[in-house]
C-alpha cells in the first residue's frame, strides 16, 4: 500500500487557513483539523475538563461541564504561565488523537493527510511527524482586519492574541510550501488548493 503523505498546514489568526485547508479536502486530501480536536477535548465531557478543573479550579469549568473559554482567555492573557500549565493538558491529548485520525485515514487509502494545525510552529510535536509544512500567510494587517470583520474583538485584542503565536517570519522559515493569501479572492485560492494538491500527489 503507498504510503500517505502528511503535510502539517499552519497560518497565523485570519490567514484562511481554515478555508485553505477546506479547499484541499474538496480535492481530496483528509482533513485532520486539531483546533476542532481541542474545542473537543475541552467541551462538556471532554478529555481535558477534570484535569483542567483540578490544575485551575471549578470556577474555570461552565455549568454545563465546558472550560470557560472567556475566563481562561483572560488569564492566559494574563499569566503566560498559566498558558503553559493549559497547554500541558491540552496538547497532549490532542496529539493522540490527531495521530489516530491521521492513522485511520491512511488505513482508509488517503493519498494526501492534511494535519490542519494552528500552532504547528510553536510545537516541537508535529515537524518529526510530517513529510512537508504549508504556510498559508498573509500581511500581519490583512489578519487584524479579517478577524475585526468576523469578530467582535478590537484590534488590540486581535494583536494581542497574535502576539501568543509565532511570528510570521518563524513561520515562513518552517515552510516548504507557502500560499500567500492576500488580495485574492476565493476562487483564485481555490485555483492554488488544486495547484498544491497537485503538486502533493492528488
Amino acid at each position: 500500500m503507498r504510503r500517505s503523505i502528511r503535510v502539517g498546514a499552519t497560518g497565523g489568526i485570519g490567514s484562511g487557513k481554515s478555508t485553505f485547508s477546506g479547499m484541499l479536502a474538496r480535492c481530496g486530501a483528509a482533513v485532520i483539523d486539531a483546533d476542532a480536536i481541542s474545542r473537543a477535548v475541552t467541551a462538556a465531557g471532554g478529555a481535558a475538563i477534570a484535569p483542567i478543573r483540578t490544575r485551575f479550579g471549578a470556577q474555570f469549568i461552565t455549568a454545563d461541564g465546558a472550560l470557560d473559554r472567556a475566563r481562561m482567555r483572560a488569564l492566559a492573557f494574563a499569566d503566560a504561565g498559566a498558558r503553559a500549565r493549559l497547554e500541558a493538558i491540552v496538547h497532549p491529548l490532542v496529539v493522540q488523537a490527531v495521530l489516530r485520525a491521521s492513522q485511520e485515514a491512511e488505513r482508509g487509502g488517503a493519498r494526501l493527510i492534511v494535519h490542519d494545525i494552528p500552532l504547528l510552529t510553536e510545537s516541537s510535536h508535529w515537524l518529526p511527524r510530517l513529510d512537508a509544512v504549508l504556510v498559508v500567510d498573509c500581511l500581519e494587517e490583512t489578519q487584524v482586519r479579517r478577524v475585526i470583520e468576523r469578530s467582535r474583538l478590537d484590534a488590540q485584542a486581535v494583536r494581542a492574541i497574535m502576539a501568543t503565536q509565532s511570528s510570521r517570519a518563524r513561520r515562513l522559515a518552517a515552510a516548504d510550501c507557502v500560499v500567500f493569501n492576500d488580495g485574492i479572492g476565493l476562487d483564485e485560492l481555490h485555483t492554488k488548493a488544486h495547484q498544491v494538491a497537485t503538486w502533493f500527489g492528488l
